[in-house]
């Protein structure tokens, strides 16, 4: 190819819709756009005017794949911005429903969109129906795994999506610990399950080696999505209330998503699991540590595709928090934590499944929101994935249109965006110049 047009209107096996669109001119690519096409819905307007304790489970809405995740982000918010400190058990139920989420999420993206990859397959829907077979077995270990974060979910907030009990301040009810047992029996039985999976996804050669900084969150006591500071591959750390200062956002006129960049640095980051394991592995669960130590030697690593590897070792990191979490607790009768109105501002920074995921609250003095303003991983990853894509493009224009179209679609799968809720099929046009 020496000159042409690569257009992409819906790339499969993602959360939502996007397309790609690229322009080569004499063998070398002189325009990409990676189009993110229906990602403004206009949340953040609609909460305005709107009273706090209705905020969070309307935010929840944003995203049906984790909706905990952004359930638990506003209510950090809200419970900032009122100086809410929350009980040691809220916190660990928390951290508890949150292992549910990042089972059930990573197991979808990992086996139901990246594995027909690994296997050489267009989709999952062409796995052989025989017991024998790897792709059949890790297929039906999917099955298990995503059960196990369900349940999680269901018994301790009430529901895997748009879950009822988590409220500012704790809990509505609390749940029941006669149905820990069943959940501990059921994380016990998908522990060589998920190492399975760990070893297929550290086996699978596929390298695509980046140049980029990483953003996540650390919290040095312990593995942690929902506590911690941010720091970056310079070392440089900030708490979650700095977060907006520490970014740039850029206008991408294209695309119905923002982008980022450092703020110092005008320079592109990546955010989800392959940053958190490249920062945070030596924080990892014993148990975890343990059973996986051969296929923790990669990290850290700059190879894109080892954040599916990274994915598969934090499914196996929630089940063993899970199991220390379920063995220990004593559940308490505990009603949510109460204050009177005060204006103020609060953040909420999280680690969604995707990566660090960002909610600004403004409260005013009768608890009515004056502002708010989020911001997710997959945002933050567009200008990264137009950057990786480009280089891949520029590297090998020299391959066939088919072999393009199928490794662009691996990378971008590689970063798991989530646009909606909705997964589209590929249609791709070649024009010719």
């Amino acid at each position: 190819m020496h000159s042409g047009e690569v257009t992409i209107d819906n790339i499969a096996k993602i959360e939502g819709s996007a397309g790609l669109k690229v322009t080569i001119q004499d063998d070398k690519v002189t325009d990409l756009k990676f189009i993110i096409q229906d990602y403004r819905r206009f949340y953040t307007q609609a909460v305005k005017g709107k009273p706090i304790v209705a905020v969070p489970s309307f935010l929840s809405r944003i995203c049906g794949t984790c909706s905990v995740a952004h359930l638990f982000a506003s209510i950090k918010a809200i419970e900032t911005s009122q100086g809410i400190e929350i009980t040691e058990q809220t916190k660990l139920l928390r951290r508890l429903a949150y292992d549910g989420l990042m089972i059930r999420d990573h197991a979808l993206h990992l086996y139901f969109f990246t594995l027909p990859d690994v296997l050489g397959i267009d989709s999952i829907l062409d796995i052989p129906d025989d017991h024998d077979n790897p792709g059949h077995v890790l297929l039906h270990d999917s099955f298990d795994i995503k059960k196990a974060g369900t349940d999680i979910t269901n018994v301790i907030i009430g529901a895997a999506i748009h879950a009822p009990f988590p409220v500012t301040g704790g809990f509505l009810r609390n749940p029941d610990p006669t149905k820990f047992p069943e959940l501990i029996s059921e994380l016990e039985a998908i522990r060589p399950q998920v190492i399975r999976g760990i070893k297929t996804f550290h086996d699978w050669k596929e390298s695509f080696v980046r140049n980029s900084d990483y953003l996540c969150l650390r919290n040095d006591k312990q593995y942690d999505f929902l506590e911690g500071e941010l720091i970056n591959s310079q070392g440089k750390r900030v708490n979650s209330a700095q977060f907006r200062d520490f970014l740039e956002e850029v206008v991408i006129p294209y695309s119905q998503s923002e982008g980022y960049v450092f703020s110092q640095m005008h320079e592109d980051y990546l955010v989800g699991s392959l940053a958190r394991l490249n920062f945070n592995k030596d924080l990892l669960n014993p148990k975890t540590k343990q059973d996986v130590e051969q296929y923790l030697n990669v990290f850290p690593s700059s190879n894109l595709y080892h954040n599916n590897l990274a994915q598969a070792v934090e499914i196996l990191e929630c089940v063993d928090d899970a199991l220390d979490i379920l063995k220990n607790i004593k559940i308490i009768n505990e009603i949510p934590v109460r204050k009177p109105f005060q204006a103020g501002v609060g953040v909420g920074a999280v680690e969604a499944p995707r990566g660090v995921l960002y909610h600004m609250a403004k409260v005013n003095e009768k608890g009515i929101i004056e502002d708010y303003d989020v911001i997710v991983p997959t945002s933050q990853n567009q200008i990264t994935i137009e950057n990786d894509l480009r280089q891949y493009f520029n590297e090998n224009l020299d391959k066939d249109e088919s072999a393009l179209k199928l490794a662009a679609e691996k990378i971008i799968r590689a970063y798991d965006p989530c646009m909606s809720c909705a997964t589209n099929f590929l249609k791709i046009d070649w024009i010719r110049k």
